[in-house]
């Protein structure tokens, strides 16, 4: 039996169901239309039945990340949660959808195909595992009349930056296939812990991505033969050195480095590891950073503390969807960053 699931269904019943993925749901995380399908599931335990091969698409097997579309069918193995559960669950996503406030963002760039926008650090780019709702949702209620508005790429949710939103589906799928085929450039700005050398300017190295015990994604360097490794390639430029200052009262002054960061490979948390592995965590990344220097900042007297991670999509290069002419966007620097790098001594 086949049901057409929209993005807020869920079905507790104790067997194995196919869904057939509706076109509001298109380009999703299997892992996200999962969590939002099997509402009062654990987390664990949807990334369990990805992993174990009872979930299928299209009869195959498949992994957590990748991307659903409309159309696709996706088996279901049985899974229970009380009456009582998926009822307060289904109420609290109902009103968390009514509550979502409406809000817009900086503006790069709008034509009727396609919306880039500057997002803020803190916001995720979609609701879901946990988050009520994310910049796509907060569109989308700030712009009723939208028949369609759909995420192109994804941000972490403490990066900011450069994120495009497709307004038609042509759009969407000519803008995702250029990053899937690596024609677009994808440039950042970190600052990391550390002096980076300056002929450190390519790091090769493949990622692995592995889940904890709760189910939470990491990443990390694995060797070259490795077969579950992914080809991860990022370029590294030294734009400024220099140090913090005394972050404490304790401690002393802090090197610290404002990289260029060039992505040629898109992997998940990619410039984050592969900086961090070469000794040089971003700082403020509460993932792969020095959680101590992290603290430092954020309670330092002497220099702006620094609450969040200090990484931003500044500039990102495509093609027009329609037209095909090549496109730069640059988004600068957001305030608090700005003024941290002011007070950083050359």
């Amino acid at each position: 039996m086949k049901h057409i699931i929209g993005g807020n269904e869920a079905s507790p019943l104790p067997q194995v169901k196919t869904v057939v993925v509706s076109e509001d749901c298109a380009g999703q995380r299997l892992d996200n239309f999962l969590l939002r399908q099997l509402k009062g599931v654990p987390k664990t335990h949807v990334y369990r039945i990805i992993r174990s091969g009872e979930v299928r698409l299209n009869k195959g097997r498949v992994s957590a990340d990748s991307r659903v579309q409309s159309g696709d069918a996706v088996r279901l193995p049985p899974v229970r949660i009380s009456q009582r559960v998926a009822e307060k669950t289904m109420a609290m996503a109902e009103n968390a959808a009514c509550e979502a406030p409406r809000r817009e963002f900086s503006i790069l760039l709008e034509d009727e195909h396609l919306l880039a926008i500057d997002k803020p650090a803190g916001l995720a780019v979609h609701g879901g595992s946990g988050v009520s709702f994310g910049v796509i949702e907060h569109l989308r209620m700030a712009r009723p009349e939208a028949k369609f508005l759909e995420l192109v790429h994804r941000l972490d949710r403490d990066t900011s930056g450069i994120l495009l939103v497709a307004k038609k589906r042509s759009a969407l799928k000519h803008l995702q296939d250029q990053f899937r085929e690596r024609e677009t450039g994808k440039t950042y700005l970190a600052m990391v812990a550390g002096a980076w050398p300056a002929n450190r300017k390519v790091l090769d190295k493949p990622l692995h991505k592995y889940l904890l015990p709760d189910g939470e994604r990491r990443v990390k360097v694995v060797a070259r033969d490795n077969p579950d490794g992914m080809s991860s390639v990022t370029l590294v430029k030294v734009l400024k050195r220099g140090t913090t200052g005394r972050t404490s009262e304790h401690s002393n002054e802090t090197k610290v480095s404002l990289l260029e960061v060039t992505l040629k490979t898109g992997r998940t948390h990619q410039i984050r590891v592969h900086l961090a592995t070469e000794g040089h965590p971003i700082l403020g990344d509460d993932k792969y950073g020095d959680f101590e220097l992290n603290k430092c900042l954020s309670r330092s007297h002497q220099t702006p503390g620094l609450k969040r991670m200090f990484l931003h999509a500044w500039r990102l290069q495509f093609n027009h969807p329609v037209s095909g002419e090549r496109i730069e966007l640059l988004a600068p620097l957001p305030i608090e960053l700005e003024s941290f790098v002011a007070h950083v001594e050359s």
